[in-house]
């Protein structure tokens, strides 16, 4: 397989160039590649990168099926430019021991376009009651996380930190405090009081949407200290503000949307690496679940095929970060973090690819979707950077038409 004429990053300029693919990796990158028989695209006015990354997503089987599936759920990554996802254990079952992840890696095995490297629960049935037995379940995981809800017991969170750092685990955290319902002292209260056993345990941890600015001060400040510690941005926190909602459902996620203060200093930390990536916690609901009167509506809004747009047009094309910095954020820090194949543009590397149409833009509409769930704040918005050519260990699965 030849990809001509993709425009490529390399010196901090974009240059034309031919990409040979073989056997799932990229065995030449030149200005011109004319091979007798080779499977030729087209890649005129794309930009060529590393697919990317989503370490936090939700595919909701088994058990909701009517919100996603492994096979939409990945159909929407394949189109979105994004090859390898971590999916959360808010499912039902919850995978919290080996005869669950079985089955689930029998589903994912059958159906997914993408590579899917599921999460285990850190407590039992994501009760928050009695840690998982991590020992057990590390090493077939890439991390543990009860997502969707915070670990309030800290005799519980204290002993699975203890066991995580005993054979090296990671845990992700949705940090939420009991009993300050959406307000961001929910969000850093929980920080501060995780990174504390973090100190005491040694523990490798991982915080999931982060959005407030104390958060992101707690945070540095345990960087600086030596914790291995990481966190991640969302998308819609680094380009929305609480004065966007107006109660619209699709403006509802948790964390919720913060004040342009709390956005600023989401920003900045992806900045200067306080925040270390960007992941979209792709949480699919039903049309009639969206449809809800604001209060009753669940919380969460897609984003796998938005990933690239929001951030070439709002980041790059804007001028604040360069392409460069997009692959570290979308593709190179979360795969590093978490220990992910993930690619690079050069020869030799695994030809896990995107291309971005930064040249067109197009307006994303709710017709277009491939996942399940419709639910995105970003639906009329005229965006550059809509991937168009997806390939995954050398092989073509999304060219825009084959939906």
């Amino acid at each position: 397989m030849i990809i001509k004429n993709g425009l490529i990053q390399k010196n901090f300029a974009l240059i034309k160039k031919d990409i040979q693919i073989e056997n799932g990796k990229i065995v030449t990158v030149a200005d011109n590649i004319d091979i007798d028989g080779e499977r030729v695209l087209d890649a005129s006015g794309l930009l060529i990168v590393p697919a990317a990354v989503d370490v936090h997503i939700h595919l909701r089987e088994p058990g909701f099926t009517d919100k996603e599936t492994i096979a939409t759920g990945t159909r929407s990554a394949a189109k979105g430019g994004v090859g390898t996802v971590m999916a959360m254990p808010n499912l039902r079952p919850v995978p919290d021991c080996h005869e669950v992840l079985n089955g689930l890696e029998t589903i994912i095995k059958k159906t997914a376009r993408v590579n899917v490297y599921p999460y285990a629960s850190l407590t039992k049935g994501q009760l928050g009651l009695k840690p998982t037995d991590i020992k057990e379940l590390w090493g077939r995981v890439k991390a543990f996380s009860d997502d969707g809800k915070g670990v309030n017991n800290r005799e519980v969170l204290l002993t699975a930190m203890r066991l995580a750092a005993e054979c090296g685990a990671i845990i992700a955290s949705h940090a939420e405090a009991d009993g300050y319902g959406d307000s961001p002292e929910a969000e850093y209260i929980a920080v501060e009081r995780e990174l504390e056993l973090v100190r005491e345990t040694g523990c490798k941890y991982h915080f999931c949407h982060m959005s407030t600015a104390k958060s992101f001060a707690l945070i540095k400040k345990a960087k600086d200290d030596g914790l291995d510690v990481t966190c991640e941005v969302t998308p819609h926190h680094l380009f929305l503000t609480d004065e966007d909602v107006e109660d619209r459902p699709n403006y509802k996620m948790n964390p919720p949307l913060r004040s342009r203060e709390d956005k600023e200093a989401t920003l900045v930390a992806l900045l200067t690496g306080v925040a270390d990536m960007i992941a979209t916690d792709h949480a699919p609901h039903t049309e009639a679940e969206k449809s809800l009167p604001f209060s009753d509506a669940p919380y969460g809004i897609i984003g796998l095929e938005t990933l690239f747009p929001l951030v070439y047009t709002k980041l790059v094309k804007a001028g604040i970060a360069s392409v460069n910095d997009m692959i570290r954020w979308v593709t190179v820090n979360p795969a590093n973090r978490f220990r992910l194949p993930y690619s690079r543009i050069r020869e030799g590397c695994r030809a896990d690819i995107a291309g971005l149409d930064i040249l067109t833009p197009h307006i994303y509409q709710q017709s277009e979707i491939l996942s399940k769930g419709k639910n995105s704040p970003f639906i009329g918005e005229s965006l550059y950077g809509f991937n168009k050519l997806t390939i995954l260990n050398g092989k073509l699965i999304y060219s825009g038409e084959n939906r």
